[in-house]
């Protein structure tokens, strides 16, 4: 098969695994970075170009998207789609899962247990809103934020207050979560491929950290989940429809609660803490699906 893996750093752990596990089952792979695409959109012949050359088509098609490149990123992919390539997480579900607020209401509506989670516009609700999710300390979120970036702790109602508004006072949107004491700055993260759970870690913050992503310092170990967690982290995937996704669960006093399902999972985390080839599952199962005349699930 040829493969593209859509890029803007083919030296990443993520991109090289792939590229490896690819080549090793015998297929062309090459990493394309989506920025210096340009696209001709016409309906008699569409077209990609990348750095002066027209691109030949694809079996298939690896989205390793940056959140910041989110809406010039999925254009590409929705071209290469287009043309026929099978993507491995279709354009139309990663821009589902980058939009947290709409993540979350299409997880609600499928009765995927949450944090209880607020949203409004207008700093007049901002008591109300702090109320709503059961008071301080509770926990303050960017819409666009990633990898625990623009995400606040705030322990007091105070704080809560000043947070919210400061964030407002930047026009930016917010969400406000309660905050799972009983987590103890743990999550759990399922690698979901193809509707399964392939791996699982528990990533733990650091001292006197409440975020546990790996990038700010957090560890991680290889962990056993149950038969819920693991039926949730599959619904979670298929409700946003993402062939492959990371799926963060806190395991609250309630039961399993869904924080966050990332469209590109990291693989790095996941591969050394638990050894297992989780790029390889990967492309196996692009070798079950990416074959001529596939259909997109979502209608691009």
């Amino acid at each position: 098969m040829k493969i593209a893996i859509l890029s803007r750093d083919g030296t990443l752990y993520s991109c090289k695994r792939l590229v490896e596990a690819a080549e090793q089952r015998g297929h062309s792979i090459e990493v394309i970075d989506p920025l210096s695409c340009y696209m001709n959109i016409n309906p008699a012949a569409p077209t990609i170009h990348y750095r002066g050359r027209q691109l030949e088509r694809y079996d298939a098609v690896i989205p390793r998207i940056g959140s910041a490149i989110t809406f010039y990123g999925t254009a590409v992919l929705r071209q290469f789609e287009l043309l026929g390539s099978y993507p491995l997480n279709e354009s139309v579900a990663i821009t589902r899962a980058r939009d947290k607020l709409r993540s979350l209401q299409l997880l609600a509506r499928q009765g995927i247990d949450l944090p209880i989670t607020g949203f409004a516009h207008s700093p007049d609700d901002t008591g109300d809103l702090i109320e709503l999710v059961g008071g301080a300390p509770l926990v303050v979120k960017l819409v666009e934020g990633t990898q625990g970036i623009g995400v606040v702790l705030a322990e007091t109602r105070q704080a809560a207050e000043s947070v919210i508004d400061a964030f407002r006072g930047l026009n930016a949107h917010i969400l406000v979560q309660e905050y799972i004491r009983e987590a103890q700055g743990s999550d759990v993260r399922c690698l979901v491929v193809g509707g399964k759970v392939v791996a699982a870690i528990e990533r733990q913050a650091k001292p006197g950290e409440f975020r546990s992503n790996l990038h700010r310092g957090g560890t991680a170990r290889k962990v056993s989940i149950t038969a819920k967690e693991r039926a949730i982290a599959v619904k979670a995937a298929t409700t946003l429809g993402l062939d492959v996704a990371g799926v963060d669960i806190l395991r609250a006093a309630r039961g399993p609660l869904v924080m966050e399902v990332n469209a590109s999972p990291g693989l790095e985390g996941v591969e050394s803490t638990t050894g297992l080839d989780i790029a390889g599952r990967m492309i196996e199962y692009i070798e079950q699906r990416g074959r001529p005349g596939f259909r997109l699930k979502s209608g691009g």
